[in-house]
């Protein structure tokens, strides 16, 4: 990790990077990709949007994270309201910082640099607690995030067109390093 470095990117003049990455380490076809590049394009204009990438010295992309405040109107607290409310949880979806999309290419895995990522991301959110989805099973992602205060707020989770179920999951900030 000591020749990498982690700082703030241009989201939207790196999305094709991004996108590139979350591609590798998300296996994404090029329909899907032309579908969320889209979506992080709009992301990037939203109030309070952050990115942070993961750069080797010659400056390639080769993880990236990045979120915004939770607002209520956007198309994942839609989705996911629901669920939340049956567990009594729908409250989370305010004064929360939403870490929509966290990937690091498979051979930089396992290095630290997805905690690093998302502990940047929430640690300079100004907000009080933090939420994400991710598929629901026992996978890495979900490891990190267990390790990090992240715990289970509802699940299962079922997105329009996604073939596997997700978890939401919740953290109260700041995360333990």
């Amino acid at each position: 990790m000591d020749d990498l470095v982690i700082g703030p990117i241009d989201l939207a003049a790196r999305v094709d990077e991004a996108l590139a990455v979350q591609a590798l380490a998300f296996g994404l076809d090029d329909d899907e990709i032309a579908v969320r590049r889209r979506i992080v394009l709009g992301h990037a204009r939203c109030p309070g949007a952050r990115a942070l990438g993961v750069q080797t010295p010659g400056g390639t992309l080769v993880g990236f994270g990045y979120g915004m405040p939770n607002d209520r109107t956007q198309w994942w607290s839609t989705v996911v309201e629901p669920y939340l409310r049956r567990t009594g949880h729908d409250d989370w979806l305010d004064d929360s910082f939403a870490v929509t999309e966290l990937h690091v290419l498979p051979a930089y895995q396992g290095r630290g640099l997805g905690r690093a990522l998302i502990t940047r991301l929430t640690d300079e959110s100004g907000q009080p607690r933090s939420l994400l989805s991710a598929i629901d099973a026992d996978t890495p992602a979900r490891h990190l995030y267990r390790s990090l205060g992240y715990a289970d707020l509802a699940r299962p989770v079922h997105f329009p067109g996604a073939p596997r179920p997700y978890a939401v999951m919740g953290a109260v900030l700041p995360l333990p390093r």
